[in-house]
């Protein structure tokens, strides 16, 4: 484990469900090649808050890495709702851009 992952591991202590700290987990997993570790991270934010837009983004390239097309293609979907009811059109521009690429 590297020393990134680890201080993020150490914050969580404190704040398990905390989405900042997921997200980056989740992100320094993808970096060192452990897609499902970064998964169940980015899954844990949807369930903590699924409004937390930031993670449908990263979760759907994820999926889309792994050939889960249709599923990529959900989490963009949900993630452009949340984003368009935040007001958020960076966001959903993004997302929009993704699922178009499918």
């Amino acid at each position: 484990m590297n020393d990134r992952i680890s201080k993020i591991h150490s914050f969580l202590k404190d704040n398990p469900k905390d989405c900042f700290l997921n997200h980056a987990l989740a992100l320094e997993y993808i970096k060192i090649g452990n897609d499902e570790e970064a998964k169940k991270h980015f899954l844990l934010n949807i369930e903590t808050d699924v409004n937390y837009v930031a993670t449908y983004y990263h979760l759907g390239k994820l999926l889309e890495r792994e050939g889960l097309y249709k599923d990529a293609l959900s989490i963009y979907e949900q993630g452009m709702e949340k984003a368009k009811l935040a007001k958020d059109m960076h966001t959903y521009n993004e997302l929009q851009s993704a699922a178009e690429d499918i």
